[in-house]
C-alpha cells in the first residue's frame, strides 16, 4: 500500500492553497497537506462573522482557487478568500477576493448593503 505522500503526488493540483506562519498564501503541496491544514486552522481561516437580521454574513479564507483549473498556463490573481451571506433577502449573495485586506473591506460593504 502506497504510503498518503505518495498518494497525495498522485493527485492533480487543483488550486489548494494555506496560510503560512505570517498569514500568506503559500500552494499546499498536495491535496493532504492542503486537507490537514483545513482541519488544523479552523479559527485562522474565520476573518469576519456577522448577524444581521436574520441574514449571517461570513467571510473565510477558502484555500482554493477555483480559477487555477481554467487559467493553469495564465497568470493569475488566486481568489482564496469569500464573504457569503446566508439567510435574509440576500441569501447565496456572494464576493470572492484575492487578497485578506480586500476581503475584509468587502466583508465591510456587504455589512453595510444590509444595514443600510
Amino acid at each position: 500500500m502506497a504510503d498518503e505522500e505518495d498518494w497525495s503526488k498522485d493527485l492533480p493540483w487543483l488550486g489548494q492553497y494555506i496560510l503560512d506562519e505570517n498569514g500568506k498564501p503559500v500552494r499546499a503541496r498536495g491535496l493532504l497537506e492542503w486537507g490537514r491544514w483545513l482541519q488544523e486552522h479552523d479559527a485562522e481561516r474565520q476573518l469576519a462573522l456577522d448577524q444581521i437580521g436574520a441574514a449571517r454574513v461570513s467571510t473565510i479564507f477558502l484555500g482554493l482557487d477555483s480559477f487555477s483549473i481554467f487559467q493553469r498556463d495564465q497568470p493569475h490573481e488566486p481568489v482564496l478568500w469569500e464573504t457569503m451571506v446566508f439567510g435574509g433577502p440576500y441569501n447565496l449573495f456572494q464576493q470572492r477576493y484575492t487578497s485578506k485586506e480586500e476581503a475584509l473591506k468587502g466583508h465591510g460593504r456587504i455589512v453595510q448593503m444590509l444595514t443600510s
